[in-house]
């Protein structure tokens, strides 16, 4: 079990005052061996003194001849003085004997007479005694004795004091005891005090390990609390640089990643990367749908015999050999798929292992429609070519035809009914003359010169005119804001579109009303140009073929207007889109890309 370093902290600090306080009291339990013996030394010598004293007045006022035996028998004053101190603290017991150790006074009277058998002496034991020797006396000698000489350098009698082991044994628990609990006590006060100091001197690394889970978890504003002095104010100073890198660095890969993705998950190739064992990492929306089990589960195995999961383990097999070449396209039948043009590549780290394969897969029936769709456009081309020769070819002999009708009619002053004839013939060749121009102008080929194109510059420039032909019926509404992004478009096309779309919205409506423009930033870095009226509207039926080259409604129309701007939206990559509530008013819509550089509006004003 791996211990923190918090509790490793409180259990050293607990070890040394331990080991501390254990020195300290092996010193107090053998300087307190040693007091005690020498207090009970003390003690029985001041009861020897204090006997020695009442004896010596005793036998001094004796008559001579006198029993010295019961005379310090009979003595109160002597038998008071050896009952009152036998028992104090661990004196068991004081008496007189004589020369021969029989017992002429005692603290027990029912003792008198008898021998007092000889023990342990307890001066010699505290003046050259060791301290195994006390201990060895506390824990198995039951009683010791000290001994004091009535008459001093005479053997004609000695007082004797008992002390009890046991009682010196209790004695020495008891103080010991309070050690114990002492020791206890500061033990845990040094684990407490020690727990207190490691939570203050370990704050910082919590703090830091708090910071650190935060990174672990995705936070990347993350920033740690720690004290302002010279070394964890230099740590978190360079905490906080490396989560400033590491946001940068994670905003970065962030938008490599969404730029990946979005270009991934955009190409018409499917793209899957596999796991060493086979397994599906990832495919983009082209290659989801091979791998679309039942009830729209994503299988991350294909079966067996698949041409993918073939593919896929040739590469894995190729790439064991750090030799191999890339491999080679393969046009196979895929199930649910169509032919297709297929290949799988392992993909190796620097130092050459094998980390992933790489499928695509390319759809060859979409390579032919595409094809088909190039060898169209060019016979469209060409067609409009063919067109445009055509329309010159028909305008010159209508140029001549008008001529001549002229002539002709300068010729028949005087016949009326010629006259009208020759005027409804000259009205439908002016008639055909507009739509072969028309024509022209529309199969034209136009030479496209994009450049960022300020919106608010270029519909500023068209106001005059749209002013014009909006009179005082219409209220005209601008709501293009100048710090809006340029468009990258051809100013002149762009202008003539715009200004289509303006003059026909005040020209629907001949009563009154309003007309917005407006304009505005989409997603994918599109802007969108919004033309609103409140006209009359155009019906359903209409709608799908108001683009269509010649179509109108109105008497005075040429039907070529909405179709150029319908072409310059085309040549610009654009969309448009129209609604429209009759007797309501009509809505436009145009959808173009941004410009990638901004220049000043000075510079993207359209060309007059």
């Amino acid at each position: 079990m791996r211990l923190s370093i918090k509790t490793k902290q409180v259990a050293g600090v607990t070890v040394i005052v331990g080991l501390a306080m254990a020195v300290l009291s092996a010193w107090y339990m053998t300087s307190l061996i040693d007091v005690l013996f020498k207090e009970s030394r003390a003690r029985a010598k001041l009861v020897a003194k204090t006997t020695y004293h009442r004896a010596f007045a005793v036998l001094a006022e004796m008559p001579p001849g006198a029993d010295e035996g019961r005379a310090l028998r009979n003595d109160a004053g002597l038998r008071s003085i050896l009952e009152s101190n036998a028992y104090s603290a661990d004196l068991v017991y004081a008496a007189i004997v004589d020369g021969d150790g029989m017992i002429e006074a005692h603290s027990e009277i029912t003792r008198v007479g008898r021998r007092l058998e000889p023990r342990q002496d307890l001066a010699t034991l505290v003046d050259h005694g060791t301290i195994v020797d006390k201990l060895r006396t506390i824990y198995t000698t039951q009683e010791l004795e000290y001994t004091e000489q009535l008459l001093p350098g005479m053997n004609l009698g000695s007082i004797k004091i008992g002390i009890s082991s046991v009682l010196l044994r209790a004695t020495f628990h008891d103080r010991l005891w309070n050690v114990l609990l002492t020791n206890v006590g500061i033990l845990i006060g040094a684990s407490l005090v020690a727990m207190l100091l490691g939570q203050i001197v370990l704050r910082p690394i919590h703090v830091i390990r708090g910071g650190l889970a935060r990174l672990s978890r995705g936070e990347l504003d993350v920033n740690v609390d720690l004290p302002a002095d010279r070394e964890l104010g230099e740590l978190g100073d360079s905490f906080r640089q490396v989560t400033a890198r590491l946001a940068a660095g994670q905003t970065e890969l962030a938008g490599h990643k969404a730029t990946l993705e979005s270009v991934v998950d955009r190409l018409e190739d499917a793209v899957a990367l596999f796991a060493l064992d086979g397994t599906l990492l990832f495919a983009n929306p082209a290659m989801r749908p091979s791998f679309t089990g039942p009830m729209g589960t994503i299988r991350t195995l294909l079966p067996v015999g698949h041409p993918y999961r073939t593919a896929v383990e040739s590469a894995l097999s190729a790439g064991a050999d750090r030799g191999g070449e890339p491999s080679t396209p393969v046009a196979v039948e895929v199930p649910g798929a169509g032919e297709r043009l297929i290949l799988a590549q392992a993909v190796r780290d620097p130092q050459g292992r094998v980390l992933t394969v790489m499928l695509v897969s390319r759809n060859l029936a979409y390579l032919a429609e595409v094809e088909s769709t190039l060898n169209y456009s060019r016979k469209l081309a060409a067609l409009s070519r063919l067109t445009a020769g055509i329309a010159h070819e028909i305008k010159n002999p209508l140029n001549a035809t008008m001529i001549h009708l002229e002539l002709l009619k300068m010729k028949m002053v005087e016949t009326a009914d010629a006259q009208e004839h020759v005027a409804v013939i000259a009205s439908q060749v002016r008639r055909l003359d507009e739509v072969v121009q028309g024509l022209l102008k529309f199969t034209r080929p136009e030479d496209l010169r994009l450049e960022p194109v300020y919106l608010s510059q270029l519909v500023s420039d068209l106001m005059p005119v749209i002013a014009a032909e909006a009179g005082t019926r219409v209220d005209v509404r601008v709501e293009v804001p100048a710090n809006l992004p340029p468009a990258q478009a051809d100013p002149r096309l762009l202008s003539q579109a715009l200004l289509n779309l303006a003059l026909n919205a005040c020209q629907a409506m001949p009563d009154g009303g309003r007309l917005r423009i407006a304009a505005r930033t989409k997603p994918s870095r599109l802007l969108e140009i919004e033309f609103e009226d409140t006209g009359i509207g155009i019906p359903a039926e209409d709608l799908p073929r108001i683009f269509d080259l010649y179509f109108t409604r109105r008497p005075q129309g040429s039907g070529i207007g909405l179709s150029l701007v319908f072409r310059t939206v085309q040549l610009h990559d654009g969309d448009i889109e129209v609604q429209s509530i009759p007797g309501r008013g009509t809505t436009f819509k145009l959808r173009l890309k941004q410009a990638r550089t901004i220049l000043s509006p000075a510079v993207a004003a359209p060309a007059s």
